[in-house]
């Protein structure tokens, strides 16, 4: 285990209120408990339990939800979200999450993520570098990569937002949150995300909003074929995205559409087995993207709802699928070309990769 704490990783696919500690969970809704906002046997049960099925999955994100409609539980949440993914050694994460409205809390998209922003500067166990260096201020200067991963120093790591439109959303609230990404660029804020239940809405409400992004240099990434809807795979396909998210539910000729265009997968092995979108581990189309060579990522999607941790996807990978440390280091540091800064990030992470490839005799 404390080898795979201690090798570096990148995280592409974290949403940031389902990636919220279950002990801070059972305390906001023991709060909400004792106001009357919530009856709390409805839901501790579900929040003290591990193994989850996928009917008390989505009990926990409506809980979720009530929650996060607060300022100082947003700051919170993403505190201690990122000292955690810290903790186990993730270096880069992009977190997305959607900004949300709450009139009776005086919250609006912006504010919402002015919490999110306030949670990343309050972090004080490692240094979080949150946008470029010199755009923000308070943002930490960047320590020599030797003093990273194991050095003497506090632990970096590199923070970055994705924006979420959920598939609720109209497509004016989905060009609303373009524009706020496009405003925040300099607060860290590097690319778009589809997500939301993916049984509503229509790709074409999207659209306009996505190509708006795209025209803007905004990269995207979206959740695809999470449930089968070959017409909308396709139409995702055929828009060609910086990245997609989950692929579960492809039929052959979303197969070779997706590696003929070699558009890089979100791949998030709990969350498949958990929501049921995959039959088995064992028959997860990772092996089949990893033995093709297509371009892939391991990621957690919501540690806190699947009681998960990136390291914990790793071992997964490497258990069920025989791969040794080597090959999935490899697959780590594979992961720098499919992020979402630039050029000088990129060469950052490449630096802390080889220097901890030497500490790990690899």
């Amino acid at each position: 285990m404390d080898w795979w704490v201690s090798m570096p990783k990148v995280e592409l696919h974290a949403h940031l209120n389902g990636s919220i500690r279950g002990s801070t969970l059972l305390e906001l809704a023991r709060d909400l408990g004792e106001k009357g906002a919530i009856d709390l046997r409805d839901v501790e049960h579900v929040i003290l339990k591990g193994d989850r099925s996928l009917r008390e999955v989505f009990r926990l994100f409506d809980l979720i939800h009530i929650l996060t409609t607060d300022h100082k539980t947003v700051t919170r949440i993403t505190k201690e979200v990122v000292e955690d993914f810290a903790a186990e050694n993730v270096v880069y994460v992009e977190l997305r999450t959607t900004p949300k409205r709450n009139d009776s809390k005086e919250m609006s998209k912006r504010s919402y993520m002015e919490a999110v922003v306030e949670g990343l500067r309050a972090v004080r166990t490692v240094d979080v570098a949150f946008a470029p260096p010199g755009l923000v201020t308070g943002s930490p200067v960047d320590p020599p990569v030797n003093d990273l991963c194991g050095g003497t120093t506090k632990k970096k790591i590199y923070v970055r937002l994705l924006l979420s439109i959920d598939r609720r959303e109209t497509t004016a609230a989905a060009m609303e949150t373009v524009t706020l990404a496009l405003q925040m660029k300099d607060l860290g804020v590097v690319g778009i995300d589809l997500s939301g239940n993916p049984i509503i809405g229509d790709w074409i409400t999207y659209l306009p909003a996505l190509k708006f992004a795209r025209e803007k240099g905004l990269p995207i990434t979206l959740h695809c074929g999470e449930v089968p809807n070959q017409r909308e795979i396709q139409a995702m396909l055929g828009f060609l995205p910086e990245r997609i998210g989950h692929a579960c539910c492809f039929e052959e000729e979303d197969w070779g559409m997706l590696k003929s265009s070699k558009i890089p997968v979100e791949i998030c092995l709990t969350s498949n087995i958990r929501t049921a979108t995959v039959p088995s581990i064992d028959g997860h189309h990772f092996a089949n993207l990893y033995n093709a060579k297509h371009p892939l990522v391991l990621c957690t999607d919501d540690t806190g709802v699947f009681s998960t941790s990136l390291t914990c996807e790793y071992m997964l990978a490497a258990s069920t699928f025989g791969l040794g440390k080597t090959e999935m280091f490899q697959l780590a540091r594979s992961a720098i070309q499919f992020i979402f800064a630039g050029d000088e990030m990129k060469s950052k992470l490449k630096e802390i990769f080889d220097s901890s490839a030497r500490r790990l005799d690899l």
